[in-house]
């Protein structure tokens, strides 16, 4: 996916608008670093004082992710755009153009921001992982149950090996960095499918376990089934608007190199401002959620501690160690 045509027609600095929604969602993204950070450091304090196990460790994998996507958002935003290259809409470079050096620019922020997108697929995908592995205890007692980490750096794995292909293939100049950012939209749009359809499924049936247990054990678990259906609904409205969008933009980029050849037409200043708006608002959004849910488990817990302990489990409930390490999920 090439044009014919001189990038350098094509370059459109930024306007001032484009250059404070920048500013402000970069500020947003910077926020969640230095939460997640925080949150980083009092939860090895935490472990180091009362030896938090692997619930301490699941916990600290869920802010590491949310502090490396917002790390690398905070670094896409608030990097000048002219730093990248010297249009703030996407134009179409070829890998190893001498006549113009920008395309090493424009391979680095495509770069940083599909790891970041990873990023944060990655936090939904760590917790898809242990919700199934959680789920196949009750529902397959007797069966051999992977280990959740190696299966989430597994399916990790394969995204960036996904990635790895797009980057490569753009580097022996198959596409230019147009069909880089095509390649990405028609991935993120397959994941976030998969996500909605795996979030939607493992909530109900987890939903229905806690039920059961509350019911034979007269345990309440209200409160685990409220988290988990606000995961589900904050989830699933993030990721079905992330397939629509993605969708959409895949549909727009290809119908555009069908008819003209490049898609520079795509890539007005009004349609790149609201992909970028819509796309990166509901990231904030969805991180905000996160950081807020893993602090209000964690605070009541706390709260139930400082009253006295925790309220005695039956021991039909009680799980090991390791199975005890779902502070986003029960």
């Amino acid at each position: 996916m090439s044009s014919e045509t001189s990038p350098s027609t094509f370059y459109s600095p930024n306007t001032t608008f484009e250059t404070a929604t920048d500013l402000l969602l970069g500020l947003a993204f910077l926020a969640c670093v230095v939460i997640s950070a925080r949150r980083i450091h009092w939860s090895s304090r935490g472990s180091s004082g009362e030896g938090g196990g692997a619930e301490t460790t699941v916990v600290t994998a869920f802010y590491s992710l949310i502090l490396l996507t917002s790390t690398l958002r905070s670094i896409w935003f608030l990097v000048p755009s002219h730093v990248w290259q010297p249009s703030y809409t996407p134009v179409a470079f070829m890998a190893w153009d001498k006549e113009h050096p920008s395309w090493v620019g424009a391979f680095l922020s495509e770069i940083v921001l599909t790891a970041g997108s990873l990023g944060l697929f990655s936090i939904f995908i760590l917790i898809l992982v242990y919700w199934a592995d959680i789920l196949k205890k009750y529902f397959y007692p007797g069966s051999r149950r992977s280990r959740p980490m190696v299966t989430f750096l597994a399916l990790v794995g394969c995204l960036i090996g996904f990635e790895v292909l797009n980057a490569f293939l753009f580097l022996i100049t198959t596409y230019s960095s147009e069909g880089m950012i095509l390649f990405n939209a028609i991935l993120l749009a397959a994941v976030s499918m998969v996500c909605v359809v795996e979030i939607t499924i493992f909530s109900h049936r987890f939903r229905t376990v806690l039920k059961t247990l509350g019911a034979i054990n007269q345990v309440s678990t209200e409160s685990q089934v409220q988290r988990i259906l606000w995961i589900t609904v904050t989830g699933n409205l993030f990721f079905f608007t992330r397939a629509l969008l993605e969708t959409v933009f895949a549909g727009l980029l290809i119908s555009y190199w069908h008819h003209y050849g490049t898609v520079e037409r795509v890539f007005s200043h009004k349609a790149w401002d609201t992909y970028v708006l819509v796309k990166h608002v509901t990231e904030v959004a969805i991180l905000g959620l996160m950081l807020y849910i893993l602090q209000s488990r964690f605070a009541s817990g706390a709260a139930a501690q400082a009253e006295g302990g925790y309220e005695s489990v039956p021991e039909s409930v009680q799980q090991s160690k390791a199975e005890e390490a779902q502070p986003l999920m029960v």
